[in-house]
């Protein structure tokens, strides 16, 4: 099977995350992949992106956020970049799952997500760009 990819970009606005969920939603029914995986996808992307808008920004500037999804071979990467302050998600401190939900901390759950529902997420800042892959192995087609 050849490989298969999208790219787009989405203003750091909240209102974009509908053109995000479609997207993605397009790219999986595209592929046949499965509900279950685009819950997982939809899930991760819509977090990460959230976080980018809410935190990545000193300013009210518009800046671009673009993500690829390819998909081959039974294999998902996604590359989310962002021009953000620099801010290595997988340095964050792990949230607090054990504790009564009324207790606990906001924050980090996102970056959770993601590690939980992929095989691997990287990160790395090149210049003034935050990049962040994620892969995911997918069983069924």
């Amino acid at each position: 099977m050849p490989e298969h990819k999208i790219s787009f970009k989405l203003k750091n606005n909240l209102s974009e995350l509908d053109t995000l969920l479609q997207n993605l939603e397009n790219f999986c029914v595209q592929f046949g992949l499965s509900k279950k995986c685009q819950c997982e996808i939809d899930l991760v992307s819509e977090e990460l992106f959230t976080n980018i808008i809410s935190y990545g920004y000193r300013d009210d500037a518009e800046h671009w956020i673009k993500i690829k999804i390819s998909y081959d071979h039974g294999t998902l990467t996604m590359r989310i970049e962002d021009d953000g302050i620099p801010f290595n998600p997988l340095e964050a401190k792990s949230p607090d799952l054990d504790s009564p939900l009324e207790e606990r901390c906001i924050g980090s759950l996102g970056v959770h997500l993601a590690k939980h529902f992929t095989k691997d997420v990287v990160y790395e800042r090149r210049g003034d760009k935050n990049i962040l892959i994620l892969t995911k192995v997918i069983l069924e087609t």
